[in-house]
Parts: structure tokens; C-alpha cells; sequence
């Protein structure tokens, strides 16, 4: 019996997160890559949908594959690679968007929130940015995926995927799996420290909010202690009237593996919550932040790292795509 195959990725366009951690990575490397065939990739050709500086994509590209390493993900176990190495996902990408149609594109939640910020500053939005979730699509169909792992802000461009998959399906013969969304159940959005109705994003400007994964212990300890917290004195979790308390108490449920219910009724402050929140992230983080400088010293294996996993990804999408292509009316080379 074949292993339930499982797909996921992570975007270049800013440093990594305590969210991108505790969300996902995680995730994959404690339980995702053990129990299935798994593939992680750093999705760099998404980080073109906006304006970007190309040297700081590929710092960030490099440093995301590198963390992810240092989060336990495991060669022997996992297939780790970079998006654009593998050349068949702008190839089912161009295909699904014959399949897709404008009215999907433009009411994904994402592209209006996005577009909407670029004309506010003043720029034009960029084509991609429109169509990027169809090669979102394509990330995922060309391996035959069943799961992914994704938080609740992802499940609309599952959605489409498993659209567009259906619908190939039914015009040109069954060729790709169904895929579906497997959201994580505990902390599945980490909140911005400063703005908890906000998520803790890597491409957000609001530094202070935002832990980052190679944050120092003295820079982590500041950022927690001076989180936004709530009117009144009791530590309650309630994230509704008191969200900014709940992220303090589910990051450290997250952390610890405890219940942020219970956590809040272990403390009399939020000094004592602050504290022992910050402790528990500067724990959590330490390992990760050791093994990234070991990795970081021996650049060498990295970069076979990632050459023999877009080797193994291609064998494995290349034969799903060329049927793709025979099945839509394409000749074959």
C-alpha cells in the first residue's frame, strides 16, 4: 500500500517566523514527514508576484531551505527542493490556467487584499499576482498529492486546486489526484505581538510583532515582554474579548504542549505570563538557531541537499505532466 503523498511550501519573501514554525515546520518535520511521502519546497517563483530585489530572493530562498534543514526536516526521509528548479511546475501551470477561469482568479481573498495594498502605495499589480494561485495548483497536482498542510488563510487556494484538478478530470480523462487541506490543529495562526487581530507574517513591516526564527534570546525576550495585552487584570483565554492574552497563552501551549485554557488559569499576571512565554520561545528556538549556524558553515551540503531533491521531484512530476499534456491535445516532443 502506497504512502499518503503530501505537499507543502514556504514563500521567500521575508524572513522566517515563529508562526512559519509552530504553523507548519514543525509540523512537517515531527509528524508529516514520518507518516507519509512528503515533498517541502521553497516556493521562490511566488515571491515574483510583487515588487522584490532578486539578491534578496535568493538570500532568502537559500536561508528558508536552511531553516528548514534546522528544523529537522530529513533528506532520508523527506524530499527538500526549490520551486523553480523543477521545471514542471510553469509547465502545468500555463495548462491550469486553461482550465481556470478569470471570475476564480479574481475572487481569491488574497489577490483583493494584496492588489488593494499595491494601489494604495501606488504601483501597478503585476499579472502574476493574479495567477499565482493556479500555479499554486500546479505545485500540488503535477505529484499526485492527497494532503496539504495548510493554515486556514491556504484552504481557499486548495479549493482551487481541487477545482481545477476535477475539472481537467472530466474534460480530458482522469489525470491528476483530488487533493485536500489538512490544517494543522494547535496554533495554527500565530497572532502579530503588537496587533493580535493581525497573523504573525514574515512579509509584514511590523518588526516588534514579529518573532523571528533567528531572533536572538535577549531580542525574542523583548519582543514577548512588550506584547500587546488586554484591558483588565485577570489571564483569561478569550480570543474574542481578550486576544492579545490568547496569543500569549496559545504560543506558550504551542511551545510547551500544554492547553492555553488551563495555561490561563496557572497565572496571576501578565508579567508572570509575558515571562515564562518569552522562556519557553527562546527554548523552543535554540536548537533550531544552533543547527542553522552548523548548516550555515557547510554551504556544500545544502546545495546537494536541494540538487537531489529537484531530482527526485522531477522524476516524480514529469510523467503526470506529460500525460497532462497528451491529455489536453498536445503533440508529444
Amino acid at each position: 500500500m502506497e504512502r499518503t503523498r503530501v505537499f507543502s511550501g514556504i514563500k521567500p519573501t521575508g524572513h522566517l517566523t515563529l508562526g512559519n514554525y509552530l504553523g507548519a515546520m514543525r509540523r512537517w518535520a515531527e509528524v508529516d514527514q514520518h507518516r507519509s511521502q512528503a515533498l517541502f519546497c521553497v516556493v521562490d517563483l511566488h515571491a515574483l508576484t510583487v515588487d522584490h530585489d532578486p539578491a534578496r530572493v535568493r538570500r532568502l530562498s537559500r536561508q528558508a531551505a536552511t531553516l528548514l534543514l534546522a528544523a529537522g526536516l530529513d533528506p532520508e526521509l523527506c524530499t527538500l527542493f526549490v520551486q523553480s528548479h523543477v521545471d514542471e511546475h510553469a509547465r502545468l501551470s500555463y495548462l491550469l490556467e486553461c482550465v481556470a477561469t478569470d471570475g476564480e482568479m479574481r475572487r481569491m481573498i488574497q489577490y483583493k487584499e494584496k492588489a488593494a495594498r499595491e494601489q494604495q502605495r501606488g504601483g501597478s499589480v503585476r499579472l502574476s499576482l493574479l495567477t499565482y494561485p493556479v500555479l499554486m495548483a500546479a505545485d500540488i497536482l503535477a505529484y499526485g498529492t492527497d494532503e496539504v498542510p495548510v493554515g486556514d488563510d491556504q484552504t481557499q487556494h486548495v479549493e482551487l486546486s481541487r477545482d481545477l484538478a476535477v475539472r481537467f478530470n472530466q474534460r480530458y480523462g482522469h489525470t491528476f489526484v483530488v487533493p485536500r487541506a489538512t490544517p494543522p490543529k494547535v496554533a495554527a495562526r500565530v497572532m502579530n505581538l503588537q496587533d493580535p487581530s493581525s497573523k504573525m507574517g514574515k512579509s509584514d513591516d511590523s518588526g516588534p510583532g514579529i518573532v523571528y526564527l533567528l531572533d536572538e534570546p535577549e531580542v525574542v525576550e523583548k519582543k514577548v515582554m512588550r506584547a500587546v495585552t488586554d484591558s483588565g487584570r485577570d489571564v483569561v483565554y478569550d480570543p474574542q474579548e481578550r486576544p492579545g492574552v490568547a496569543n500569549l497563552l496559545e504560543i506558550l501551549a504551542a511551545c510547551q504542549g500544554g492547553n492555553p485554557e488551563v495555561l490561563g488559569g496557572m497565572y496571576e499576571s501578565y508579567g508572570a505570563l509575558k515571562k515564562d512565554t518569552a522562556e519557553a520561545v527562546v527554548e523552543l528556538l535554540r536548537p533550531v538557531q544552533a543547527r542553522h549556524r552548523e548548516l550555515c558553515a557547510d554551504p556544500a551540503h545544502v546545495e546537494g541537499v536541494l540538487r537531489a531533491g529537484a531530482e527526485k521531484a522531477r522524476e516524480m512530476a514529469r510523467p503526470r505532466v506529460d500525460a497532462a499534456y497528451r491529455a489536453i491535445g498536445l503533440l508529444p516532443a
